[in-house]
């Protein structure tokens, strides 16, 4: 079986090589290969010349690129129509997540209890304390989408989400940004995708940092969630 990893980059020349290194050294179950999926969304800052230079030429990464900015969301679609593993994990290219922790998502799929995993950072995990008021916007918008999709999630905005192929196959997405995290909740649940949730750690970014989402993408995602749930 097969890997897909899908990394949407948008100006991360500083972090790219380190969050490369740290993927390609993922520890994956037996049996499991992986192909790196990279899609370089408009940057502007040197990220897609380090990737012609550094890795355009390995037959494990494939590397898609975008003339214009055009959001998370549209990146990751790029990303999974060009995805060819067996199954695709989600991760952002910030440093925020471990690749470490990629058995613990891949187990309840590899293992046939899962069609789809979402990582939760709200479980137990070692997380970095930062905004108060993300974690209360973050549990308000999880809570709705919970109401609407009749789903338990404790974390729906968590980058780390694992899908089998086949299943993301069946989806259509639409948005562009980071209304992604509830379009995508809502249609694997009315999909009646057999969903599973684990424990990963966070290392979060600060503003100052590179952090990207912001109190306008809280709303867009309440849209989401409204549309999404109500309207299909």
């Amino acid at each position: 079986m097969k890997l897909s990893v899908g990394i949407p980059v948008y100006n991360e020349r500083v972090l790219l090589p380190q969050i490369m290194d740290r993927v390609k050294a993922a520890p994956l179950p037996d049996g499991l290969t992986m192909e790196i999926v990279v899609v370089d969304d408009g940057s502007t800052d040197g990220t897609r010349e380090w990737l012609a230079e550094h890795v355009a030429s390995r037959p494990d990464i494939r590397i898609c690129l975008h003339d214009k900015n055009a959001g998370k969301g549209a990146a990751l679609r790029t990303g999974f129509a060009a995805a060819t593993g067996d199954i695709v994990i989600v991760q952002d290219a910030d440093l925020e997540y471990d690749p470490r922790e990629y058995p613990q998502l891949l187990t309840p799929l590899l293992d046939g209890r899962a069609d789809v995993v979402f990582g939760t950072r709200f479980l137990g995990q070692t997380h970095r304390v930062l905004y108060y008021w993300h974690s209360v916007g973050n549990w308000m918008l999880t809570t709705l989408s919970n109401m609407l999709s009749n789903v338990n999630l404790s974390d729906m905005e968590c980058c780390y989400k694992a899908f089998r192929t086949d299943v993301l196959r069946q989806i259509t997405l639409t948005e562009n940004r980071f209304g992604f995290e509830p379009e995508i909740t809502a249609k694997v649940a009315r999909l009646g995708c057999r969903i599973y949730e684990v424990s990963v750690s966070y290392s979060g970014r600060t503003y100052a940092e590179g952090k990207k989402i912001g109190w306008k993408d809280g709303f867009s995602a309440l849209r989401c969630i409204l549309r999404y749930n109500l309207l299909g």
